[in-house]
């Protein structure tokens, strides 16, 4: 076998998942109950004055950090879109997007290390390049949904605020909680 056919084996890319191509009930299982929890949330909103924050971003945040970039995707994205469609449906293709993309960078960004386990330095940041993602993808969503300026800049401060509650809850489940290490070594026993 060649150095390069060698190299190109051992080496898995930003968007292959072990888990993925060697257990695929699993995989398919593990982003199943990801997409439900992200809709059950989309229905939980915590009331603050003038609105709502929902704890969606959270789970997104989170399986975006544990999952390869398509189940990030059919998690942030695919999961949103159905929340939406089902409970409030105007900005359902608005969430199909910026958490589709939200999760797919957050998940390339975790997995763009060369070796070793994720760092929490590389996994705040990509957490809040998604945040800054979900807050101008949201806030030109909502110009473009509800036609109008003066609204989506009355809810910037709340898509600020949930945002950062989601990057605050996904680092402490990911980390402070040991959620990467539960399911690394999970997932490398079923390999």
């Amino acid at each position: 076998m060649s150095n390069v056919n060698v190299k190109a084996k051992n080496r898995i890319g930003l968007f292959e998942s072990p888990l993925r191509e060697n257990h695929r009930v699993l995989w398919i299982t593990i982003t199943a109950l990801f997409m439900a929890i992200n809709i059950v949330l989309a229905t939980l909103g915590i009331p603050v004055p003038g609105g709502h924050l929902y704890l969606c971003d959270a789970i997104i945040c989170i399986a975006a950090m544990l999952l390869d970039p398509l189940a990030a995707f059919a998690v942030g994205g695919i999961g949103s879109f159905l929340g939406d469609f089902i409970f409030y449906p105007a900005p359902m293709f608005v969430s199909l997007v910026v958490h589709g993309l939200q999760a797919v960078v957050i998940s390339l960004i975790v997995r763009g290390y060369k070796g070793g386990k994720p760092r929490f330095a590389r996994s705040l940041i990509a957490v809040l390049i998604g945040a800054v993602i979900m807050v101008i993808g949201y806030t030109l969503g909502k110009i473009y949904v509800y036609s109008t300026y003066e609204y989506a800049m009355m809810k910037l401060p709340y898509e600020i605020a949930q945002a950062l509650l989601g990057v605050v809850i996904s680092l402490l489940v990911c980390y402070r909680f040991k959620l990467f290490a539960i399911f690394n070594r999970e997932t490398e026993r079923e390999q």
